[in-house]
C-alpha cells in the first residue's frame, strides 16, 4: 500500500507543479505588528499550551514556526468552509487577505528550519509518502506545506481523520488520508509530534519586530 500511495503522491505532485491542483496565492509580506493587534484573540486558543478544542477534544495547533504562507491559506480554507470548525468559520470570515497574511506573520514568527540531521525514531512505512511535502524531520519543504515537526500528536490525527471524513477537503490530502488504516494514522502523528527542531505555542508576551519595509 506505502508504494502505491507514493505512486499516487509522485503523479499528484506533477499535477500541482502545472497547477492543474493548486495556485500558488501572491506572495505579500505581513505586519506582524499589526497582525499582533488582529490576532490578540486567536491567542485565546493558540496563546495556551494546554488549551484543547471542545468537541472533538483534541489540542489546538502550535503556530509559532509554522510556514506564513500555509497558515494564510488555512485561515482561507476555514473561510471558504474548506474546512469544518464553525469558531475558526466564523473568525476567518471577517478578515480581509491582508489581515490574514499580517496574522499570519505575528503567529509564525521566524520559521522553523530544517536540522538535517537523522530524524528522531524510525519512521513508520507510512511516512515515507508524508515526507515528499513535509521532509524528513517534518519540516515543510516549501512554504504551501505545513510544517508538522513537534505539532501536537492529537491535533495531527484529528487532522488526518478529517481528511478522511471529508470535512477537510485537500485534492492530494484527502485520497491519501483515506488510504491509512487507524493504526497509522496513529504511527504518522506520534513520528512527527516527536520530531525536532518543535513548532511552538505562540508566547502571549513577547516584543514584536516591525516588519522590515
Amino acid at each position: 500500500m506505502v508504494r502505491s500511495l507514493h505512486k499516487f503522491l509522485v503523479s499528484s505532485l506533477a499535477l500541482v507543479a502545472a497547477g492543474f491542483l493548486f495556485t500558488a496565492p501572491a506572495s505579500a509580506a505581513g505586519d506582524p505588528v499589526r497582525g499582533k493587534t488582529l490576532g490578540y484573540t486567536c491567542l485565546g486558543c493558540h496563546g495556551i499550551e494546554t488549551y484543547k478544542n471542545v468537541y472533538p477534544t483534541y489540542s489546538v495547533p502550535k503556530l509559532r514556526g509554522q510556514h506564513a504562507e500555509y497558515i494564510v491559506a488555512a485561515l482561507k480554507e476555514y473561510r471558504d468552509s474548506q474546512r469544518g470548525h464553525a469558531t475558526m468559520h466564523a473568525h476567518a470570515s471577517t478578515l480581509s487577505d491582508q489581515d490574514m497574511q499580517d496574522i499570519a506573520a505575528y503567529m509564525a514568527g521566524g520559521e522553523v528550519k530544517t536540522a538535517g540531521g537523522a530524524p528522531v525514531g524510525k519512521p513508520p512505512a507510512a511516512v515515507a509518502t508524508c515526507q515528499a511535502c513535509h521532509g524528513q524531520d517534518g519540516v515543510g519543504i516549501m512554504g504551501m506545506y505545513p510544517t508538522l515537526s513537534g505539532q501536537h500528536a492529537d491535533y495531527l490525527m484529528q487532522a488526518l481523520n478529517d481528511y478522511r471524513k471529508g470535512v477537510r477537503k485537500n485534492a492530494i490530502m484527502a485520497p491519501f488520508a483515506a488510504q491509512l488504516k487507524p493504526e497509522e494514522i496513529k504511527e504518522v502523528a506520534e513520528y512527527f509530534a516527536r520530531q525536532k527542531p518543535s513548532l511552538l505555542t505562540v508566547p502571549t508576551k513577547e516584543k514584536v519586530l516591525t516588519a522590515a519595509k
